[in-house]
C-alpha cells in the first residue's frame, strides 16, 4: 500500500514508542534487528548456515541477490521479494532465520535494474521524502511482464544450486510491494512453484486483466494471504475477490486480516508488531510443510 493511509500508521506507531522520525531512523535498525535476530528452539545458528552474495542472469540484465541456506543437504527453494525499501539488512535477517527452518532462500534486490543492493539502509530512509521519491522511480520499472520475467529468473537460478532440492516444490514470499509478485512468481513457473505467501501484500486485486488474483487460475500453488487490518479497512472487498477467486480456481488459499497494520511483519518498519508477525511466520512455515 505505502500511501496516505500508511503514512499515518507509521507517524501514529512512532507516536505510541514516543519517537520521531529522526530518533527512529538513529535507533530503529539497530533495535529492530536485534528483535528479528532472535531464534527459537530447534532453529540452526551461527556455522549451520552458508551465506553469500550471487548474481542472477535475467533477460533485463544481472540482478543482484542474497542467498542463505543450511550448511549441508539439499532443501526446498524460496524466493523472497522484500517490500518497497528493497533489499537490506533487515530482509536478510528474515532470510536467515527461514533458511534456519530448512530452506535455500533467495532475497532479491527487486530494483537491479537501477541500482545494485542496498538500496535503502533501513526503511527509516523511505520515510523521508527523498528516499521515496528515490525508490518510487524506481519502482515504475516493475511492471507485470518484467517482474514475471524475473520470477522465472530466479527459480532457474534456484533449481541451479547443489543447495536447492529440485524434487521438490519451490516457494516464494513478498511483503507489501512484494506480496502480488509471490502470485507472480506461481503464475510464471506453475510446474516449479508450490506455495505462495503474501504479507500486506498491496494490489492484490485490481482492475486489470492480469490482476493477480486472476492469476491464480494459472497456479499450481497454495497461498497464505495476511493483509493488514488498515489495507481491509481501506479496500474491505478485495479479501472477498481473493476468496471469490481461490474457490473458483480451486486453489488452497488461507487468506486473514491480522489485528496489525500495513508493514507488521518487517522488523524495521514503524508498524512491526512481534506477535502477529510470529503468528504469519508460523502460518508460513505451515504452507512451506507442503512444498
Amino acid at each position: 500500500m505505502c500511501d496516505e493511509t500508511t503514512t499515518q500508521a507509521h507517524e501514529a506507531a512512532l507516536a505510541r514508542r514516543g519517537l520521531t522520525r529522526r530518533e527512529f531512523a538513529a535507533i530503529g535498525t539497530v533495535a529492530a534487528l536485534a528483535g528479528c535476530a532472535r531464534t527459537t528452539a530447534g532453529e540452526a545458528q551461527g556455522d549451520d548456515l552458508r551465506e553469500r552474495m550471487v548474481r542472477v542472469t535475467t533477460q533485463d540484465g544481472i540482478a543482484d541477490a542474497f542467498f542463505v541456506h543450511p550448511a549441508k543437504g539439499a532443501h526446498p527453494g524460496i524466493v523472497m521479494w522484500p517490500d518497497i525499501g528493497g533489499l537490506r539488512d533487515a530482509k536478510k535477517i528474515m532470510a536467515r532465520r527461514l533458511a534456519s527452518s530448512g530452506f535455500a532462500v533467495l532475497v532479491v534486490n527487486q530494483y537491479y535494474r537501477s541500482q545494485p543492493a542496498p538500496v535503502l539502509e533501513s526503511f527509516a530512509q523511505f520515510m523521508e521524502p527523498e528516499g521515496r521519491a528515490k525508490v518510487m522511480g524506481f519502482r515504475e520499472l516493475l511492471t507485470p511482464d518484467a517482474v514475471t520475467r524475473d520470477a522465472k529468473a530466479f527459480v532457474t537460478f534456484l533449481d541451479g544450486e547443489d543447495a536447492v532440492d529440485t524434487a521438490r516444490k519451490i516457494g516464494s514470499n513478498g511483503y507489501c510491494m512484494g506480496g502480488p509478485f509471490t502470485i507472480r512468481t506461481a503464475a510464471a513457473m506453475p510446474d516449479r512453484v508450490g506455495a505462495a505467501a503474501s504479507f500486506h501484500g498491496a494490489g492484490l486485486v485490481v482492475d486489470e486483466p492480469d490482476s493477480p488474483h486472476k492469476l491464480l487460475a494459472k497456479t499450481n500453488a497454495a497461498f497464505l494471504i495476511a493483509i493488514g487490518r488498515n489495507d481491509d479497512e481501506a479496500a474491505p472487498d478485495d479479501k472477498d475477490g481473493l476468496r471469490k477467486a481461490a474457490d473458483a480456481a480451486g486453489k488452497d488459499a488461507e487468506i486473514e486480516v491480522y489485528a496489525a497494520d500495513h508493514g507488521w511483519c518487517v522488523p524495521d518498519v514503524p508498524t512491526w508488531d512481534p506477535s502477529e508477525a510470529d503468528r504469519a511466520w508460523d502460518r508460513m512455515l505451515a504452507l512451506y510443510a507442503k512444498l
